[in-house]
């Protein structure tokens, strides 16, 4: 069954598709393809991570969340993550674990997150990105503890990979 391109942008592209649902049903759907992203969970101690405080414009408001980052065309998650770490926390990581995935809006998009704890962690230079307006911060499990129960932990990625490293 076909598909018809609505919109192509510098990240996604949306689109319309008939398909034929396992029951039989045929019904149109709105597509949001996604080249994939990365998450990483940067550990300086058991007892200490690496959190960002970031504009998000969209929503036109500071979050809290993870360091994280779209997969450039031919790239490996794994390598995503060593740039992403550096560029959004000026760490860079001697040891990288994947813990999972997650498919963050299966209802409307092709996205997948693959979820990274970073450790053996190295202070080095930032490599700031002029779009994105980012504070770096050394948390405690105390303090993400905190923040998640007061309702100011919303991501829904940081949550999961906060979760998969046994954090909330």
């Amino acid at each position: 069954m076909g598909k018809t391109k609505k919109f192509k942008g510098r990240i996604l592209n949306v689109s319309v598709k008939k398909v034929r649902l396992p029951n039989g049903y045929v019904t149109h759907i709105e597509i949001v393809k996604h080249p994939g992203a990365v998450l990483i969970a940067p550990l300086l101690s058991k007892d200490r991570i690496i959190m960002l405080r970031q504009f998000r414009p969209v929503i036109n408001a500071y979050i809290y969340e993870l360091p994280a980052g779209t997969l450039e065309k031919h790239e490996s998650p794994m390598r995503c993550a060593g740039r992403e770490i550096i560029e959004e926390t000026g760490y860079k990581s001697n040891k990288l674990t994947r813990l999972g995935l997650i498919i963050p809006v299966p209802g409307y998009s092709t996205e997948r997150i693959f979820i990274y704890k970073a450790e053996k962690l190295k202070k080095t230079k930032r490599l700031y990105q002029p779009d994105e307006v980012i504070d770096a911060l050394i948390m405690s499990r105390q303090e993400i503890k905190r923040l998640f129960k007061a309702g100011k932990i919303v991501d829904a990625k940081t949550i999961s990979a906060l979760c998969m490293c046994g954090w909330l």
